[in-house]
């Protein structure tokens, strides 16, 4: 059996969640999010960042327990049963299948509003074609110039903040302190909330360094640690960016809500700084799409070759490239649907399958520690019972505060899998095949 090579720090592996994240992204959302919460985008972020800790703690501890790669599904078969670990496993596919579309409809949008004359439609389908063509074909484009990129992100995200607060300094009647974009009169909770729901797309990333266990030196103290980092780093970037934004923009009037920021970027920096500003969010929004096309399809991959998908079509790598084309051919055609949805509904869709794995991983951390560890210390009682709980509670209050439709997308989805579920296991008499990360 091959194994892989334990060659990442803890600094690589930071390194990699938060480019996963694609930082920027706080940019590329703030408009649904303005929206959504009446004006009120960090404190949205705040909820959001909150609820992500508790459940990254979760996370923690299950890398800690079971480092190997697998993520939810490993966590949730391991510590409470198989069938659940599917199932949590589905629900994570939700959002590797389904992330290119909104990505990819994300960069889309601002596009057109740069390029009004160009249907959206010719920008999603160029995003596909370009990015399945360099999957198909094996280019290591996102992995070797992460770094690069990332560094750009990050670069024109602080250009952005900087110019913001220029703008509000500029401006006697707009304080460069002040508590209005946490809270004011006649803020709403469910709004709140129905913000950080969709806030929490900016946080996916954090959990997916787990997947490279099989690669970390000592991964029983490294993963733990670089997943808190990661969400801790992570809402501190989404917090104070969209704060200095919605200072400088407290309104929640827009051409466009799906591409508020281009508006933004053009009345605190000027045409210049627009082109600045849209170069930065389609290269990060290009190659996060490229990367989780790329690991969609290994997830596919291996669900075909251990024999829960059809392996005749997902199970196979291509003889001339080495890769597996129908899983990327799979994932390019279900990002079709970015023609007939919008940016939120496609986020919170995705994050329906989200809230549902973080759910299952903090019962995990119950069941692992708790009732089966029997780890009931005065201090147990906090860390493997009342934080996981916590993160349950909180990751369900989010999955309820989606927007509607997205929910009944999100329980299709799930209806779905136990259907298939059923199939697979022959009534549920049987124990679903096991997945085996390793090899993909």
């Amino acid at each position: 059996m091959a194994h892989l090579q334990r060659t990442l720090s803890l600094g690589s592996v930071v390194l990699f969640g938060i480019a996963y994240m694609t930082p920027i992204i706080v940019l590329g959302t703030f408009g649904i999010l303005a929206d959504t919460t009446g004006g009120l985008v960090p404190a949205a972020y705040v909820a959001a960042s909150v609820a992500m800790l508790f459940t990254a703690f979760s996370y923690a501890r299950m890398a800690a327990a079971f480092p190997v790669a697998g993520s939810a599904y490993s966590y949730v078969r391991k510590a409470i049963n198989p069938k659940l670990g599917f199932l949590a496993g589905w629900a994570v596919l939700l959002d590797y299948l389904f992330l290119p579309m909104a990505i990819w409809l994300i960069g889309a949008a601002y596009l057109h509003s740069a390029f009004p004359a160009v249907p959206q439609a010719v920008w999603v389908l160029a995003f596909i074609g370009v990015t399945t063509v360099i999957n198909v074909v094996g280019l290591r484009l996102a992995k070797n110039v992460n770094g690069v990129l990332l560094l750009v992100q990050l670069l024109v995200l602080l250009a952005f903040v900087v110019l913001c607060v220029h703008y509000v300094l500029g401006d006697a009647s707009k304080p460069l302190w002040s508590l209005a974009p946490f809270l004011k009169e006649g803020m709403q909770l469910p709004l709140i909330m129905s913000g950080a729901a969709i806030a929490c797309y900016s946080f996916l990333g954090f959990d997916a360094v787990s997947t490279l266990t099989e690669e970390t030196r000592d991964p029983r103290r490294t993963i733990p640690r670089a997943i808190l980092l990661i969400t801790l780093i992570g809402g501190l970037i989404f917090i104070s960016a969209s704060y200095f934004v919605q200072l400088a923009h407290p309104s929640i009037e827009f051409q466009s809500a799906d591409s508020a920021a281009y508006e933004i970027a053009r009345n605190i920096g000027g045409d210049l700084f627009v082109s600045i500003f849209l170069i930065g969010l389609i290269v990060g929004q290009f190659t996060s799409g490229l990367s989780a096309q790329a690991s969609a399809s290994r997830l596919l991959f291996a669900m075909g070759r251990d024999g829960v998908l059809p392996q005749s079509l997902f199970g196979r790598l291509s003889e001339r490239f080495g890769t597996p084309v129908g899983s990327i051919l799979l994932c390019g055609a279900v990002a079709l649907l970015a023609l007939r949805m919008d940016v939120t509904t496609s986020t919170s869709f995705i994050n329906f399958g989200a809230f549902l794995a973080f759910t299952l991983v903090n019962l995990s951390v119950i069941f692992h520690y708790w009732l089966n560890g029997e780890r009931r210390g005065p201090r147990e009682l906090v860390q493997y019972l009342m934080f996981p709980l916590a993160g349950m509670v909180a990751t369900l209050w989010l999955m309820v505060s989606l927007d509607q439709l997205a929910i009944i997308l999100g329980l299709s989805w799930l209806a779905l899998g136990v259907i298939y579920l059923g199939w697979l296991t022959s009534g549920f008499r049987r124990q679903p095949p096991e997945l085996s990360f390793e090899e993909a």
